[in-house]
């Protein structure tokens, strides 16, 4: 059976571990990445393997290699295109740090603190024009320690992504590209009327109540 040729478009620490995650599966073959040029995880694990690089804000189809298969986001900023999607032959797949539909959006792991979730997770999806919005692959969950309530959201949000929802990114798309390579496709739509959408925590003043249910309350006046 052919390899599975992969593209990653990705960066820093979760950006280098799915390189690394990819390297190691016999059957699969990482035809290039795109990443920041300054970048010291997946810039450097390419060179360091002569895998070809694209500069991070100029991925577009015509500088997607050919005959990719499958492409990868991995905590990446670019934002792939209608047409870089489909030069894909299957598809691009990425991994959001929640339960999708809930929590779309930059900073879920934070929301879902902020919120009190008592449960998280994270979501392996196809990626489309929307945010956060593809069909989904695979999920998994995890309880949120009550301890992390009483910590300042950020760190809080840092500690259970390192503890918890990097690791369960990593073993999601290694089932993902497992499947796809023995062609077992799974997509499942998100189920729109449990959607939230919280805005980026980077934002000053950002804590307005009546944005927390942004998506539903938008789809019900529409």
């Amino acid at each position: 059976m052919k390899k599975l040729r992969v593209f990653i478009s990705g960066q820093k620490y979760f950006g280098q571990e799915v390189f690394r995650l990819c390297n190691r599966l016999d059957f699969v073959e990482i035809v290039g990445v795109c990443a920041p040029v300054d970048d010291k995880y997946v810039t450097k694990l390419a060179s360091t393997f002569n895998v070809p690089i694209i500069a991070a804000g100029t991925l577009r189809a015509d500088t997607l290699p050919d005959n990719v298969d499958i492409g990868i986001t991995a905590h990446s900023f670019d934002y792939i295109g209608r047409k870089t999607r489909y030069k894909a032959n299957i598809g691009w797949l990425g991994y959001h740090p929640s339960l999708l539909p809930r929590h779309r959006g930059r900073s879920a792991i934070e929301w879902a603190i902020r919120m009190r979730d008592a449960i998280t997770g994270g979501t392996v999806f196809w990626l489309n024009d929307g945010i956060d919005r593809g069909d989904i692959a695979y999920q998994d969950f995890c309880f949120i320690d009550p301890v992390l309530y009483g910590k300042e959201p950020r760190k809080a949000a840092r500690k259970l992504w390192e503890d918890e929802l990097q690791d369960m990114g990593l073993r999601l798309l290694e089932q993902a590209l497992r499947d796809v390579h023995a062609g077992i496709i799974i997509k499942r739509p998100q189920a729109k009327q449990f959607s939230t959408f919280e805005p980026n925590t980077d934002v000053k003043d950002l804590y307005k109540p009546d944005l927390l249910m942004l998506e539903r309350n938008t789809s019900l006046s529409k």
